[in-house]
């Protein structure tokens, strides 16, 4: 691997989004990690000036389902290259009546619905405790917001993502419930990955590209992978868009919490841990050492 820079941004794609267009490929990267494999080889490539990282969340095959995807094996070896902000762009379906298929929503708050997932980096003997307020590095939001408004892309400046465990999609009942709560969009990836990008002091922020109704809209037809094809064909095309936009601005700075997320957060005392203890989170821990 070539010399990390301190601010390469990392790319996350979801279903439909498997390569970036109009990016100078430098380096494919086979990173493995304490966790095993990521979900592809990560790409490291310049968009206007600007290093980024891409990674297609399920394989360039899209072979792998939400549930068995090694969310940490791809935020650690996001980390382990150089990453210090990720945008995760996923598919997702509506539980408004406002925001319409074709629409993106640059989500601020997630319900996580799943079970059985490692969300967590530290299952001892080093525990962490990190804040999940505020899920979302509003920074990394603001400038995804100028790229989507350049873009022309009808885009919800605010939303709350229900994390479903999937990969069935909801049944009526689950859809209605979930409405009930407040919830305004729905998938089946955002956690634990937004969790484990905190643990990593990695900034965090959501493009959801809506798809469908999911089923509680009594005009639409349920949902269905071949309804949603021809959207989600169009919504990366947008979201294709949104990115060269996006790294013709200048490179954000930061002034979240995100980056700092463990200064309080580690509940141990890493002198007195083990060399076998450290070696699973050492990229995480390193500057405590």
């Amino acid at each position: 691997m070539n010399k990390q820079q301190t601010k390469r941004t990392g790319i996350i794609g979801g279903s439909g989004l498997y390569d970036i267009d109009g990016v100078h490929v430098l380096e494919q990267l086979n990173i493995d990690t304490p966790f095993g494999k990521p979900s592809d080889a990560l790409i490291l490539a310049e968009v206007h000036g600007q290093e980024v990282v891409f990674l297609p969340r399920h394989g360039r095959g899209h072979s792998i389902p939400p549930h068995k995807i090694n969310y940490r094996a791809n935020i650690y070896a996001m980390k382990l290259a150089g990453v210090d902000r990720i945008i995760s762009i996923s598919a997702v379906g509506s539980l408004r009546e406002h925001i319409a298929p074709g629409d993106f929503v640059l989500v601020d708050q997630f319900v996580d619905r799943t079970h059985s997932r490692d969300s967590s980096f530290f299952d001892g003997p080093i525990v962490a405790h990190v804040s999940m307020a505020d899920p979302v590095c509003n920074c990394l939001r603001s400038a995804l917001s100028t790229a989507c408004l350049q873009a022309e892309i009808n885009t919800h400046q605010q939303g709350t993502y229900l994390v479903m465990q999937g990969p069935q999609f909801s049944s009526r009942a689950e859809s209605e419930l979930y409405r009930s709560w407040g919830m305004d969009v729905i998938g089946m990836t955002n956690l634990p990955e937004a969790k484990l990008a905190r643990e990593a002091e990695i900034c965090y922020a959501t493009v959801a590209m809506c798809t469908d109704y999911d089923c509680w809209h009594q005009d639409e037809a349920d949902v269905s992978v071949a309804s949603i094809l021809e959207i989600m064909h169009n919504n990366v095309a947008k979201a294709q868009s949104m990115l060269q936009h996006f790294f013709t601005q200048p490179p954000v700075a930061h002034t979240c919490d995100s980056q700092q997320a463990l200064q309080h957060g580690i509940f141990a005392d890493l002198t007195s841990q083990s060399d076998a203890a450290i070696r699973p989170v050492h990229a995480l821990v390193k500057r405590f050492l």
